[in-house]
C-alpha cells in the first residue's frame, strides 16, 4: 500500500470519528437544552417514575485506588481504596434529608460495592442499601465482562420503570455515566433520568449537593 492511500485511510477514520464525536456532542446539547427547571424536577419526582444516579460523594484525592486481584475494591481501607472525605459524609447526610424534606419518594437505593458508593447511599438514609454489580467502576470492568457489558448493564438498570408513585436512587462512579448516559456527573451530584418504558431513557434534570440545600430551604 502506497503512502498516499495510507494517509487517505488516516484522514478518512479522523473525519468518521470527528462526525461521530460531532453527532454524540449534538445530542447531548439537545438533551441538556430540555431539562426541567429545578422546581419542576422537584414536582415531578414527588409523583415518582425517576431514577437518580448520583455519583458517590466528594472523597479524598489523596488516596488512590489499587486494584490488583479481583476482589480489592470491596475494602474500606484507605491505603487501598479511594474514600469519602469527611466534606463528602457531611453532604450525603444533608442531601438525604433535603429529599425527605421535599417529599421525594425512594423505594428502593442500589449502589456500586465500592466502599464509598456504599457509604454514600447508607448516609442518605432513604432505604436500605443493595448492593449491584450493575454499575461496576469502568477501571474493573475487566472483571465483569468488559466495558460494553458494563454499560449494557447500566442502561438496562436506569431503562427499568421504578414501583408506582416512587423513584429508585442508583449510586455509582463518574465514569459510568459518562460511558453509558449523556451525562457526567460531579462529585455527589444526582442525574435524573425518565424511562421511556421501550428499553430506553432520557435525561431529565441534574440537581448538585447546593442545590438540594437550596430547594429544601425554599418556602413551600
Amino acid at each position: 500500500m502506497g503512502r498516499s492511500q495510507i494517509c487517505n485511510r488516516r484522514l478518512r477514520s479522523q473525519w468518521i470519528s470527528g462526525l461521530v464525536l460531532g453527532l454524540l456532542s449534538l445530542q447531548v446539547f439537545a438533551q441538556q437544552a430540555n431539562l426541567l427547571s429545578d422546581q419542576e424536577l422537584v414536582k415531578a419526582l414527588r409523583t415518582g417514575g425517576y431514577n437518580l444516579y448520583f455519583r458517590h460523594e466528594a472523597t479524598d484525592w489523596s488516596q488512590s485506588d489499587r486494584i490488583i486481584m479481583q476482589g480489592d475494591w470491596l475494602t474500606c481501607n484507605p491505603q487501598r481504596v479511594r474514600q469519602l472525605s469527611q466534606q463528602g459524609r457531611a453532604r450525603a447526610v444533608a442531601t438525604g434529608e433535603a429529599m425527605r424534606k421535599l417529599g421525594i419518594p425512594v423505594s428502593r437505593v442500589l449502589a456500586s460495592p465500592y466502599c464509598r458508593t456504599l457509604e454514600t447511599a447508607s448516609l442518605l438514609k432513604l432505604a436500605e442499601v443493595e448492593p449491584t454489580n450493575d454499575v461496576i467502576n469502568m477501571r474493573i470492568a475487566n472483571y465483569f465482562g468488559g466495558r460494553a457489558a458494563v454499560v449494557t448493564s447500566a442502561q438496562a438498570l436506569l431503562a427499568r420503570p421504578p414501583a408506582a408513585g416512587s423513584n429508585v436512587v442508583i449510586v455509582s462512579h463518574g465514569n459510568v455515566a459518562q460511558a453509558a448516559t449523556p451525562a457526567y456527573p460531579g462529585e455527589g451530584e444526582a442525574v435524573v433520568f425518565q424511562p421511556d418504558g421501550t428499553g430506553g431513557f432520557r435525561l431529565v434534570g441534574r440537581l448538585t449537593p447546593a442545590d438540594w440545600q437550596r430547594l429544601a430551604a425554599m418556602p413551600k
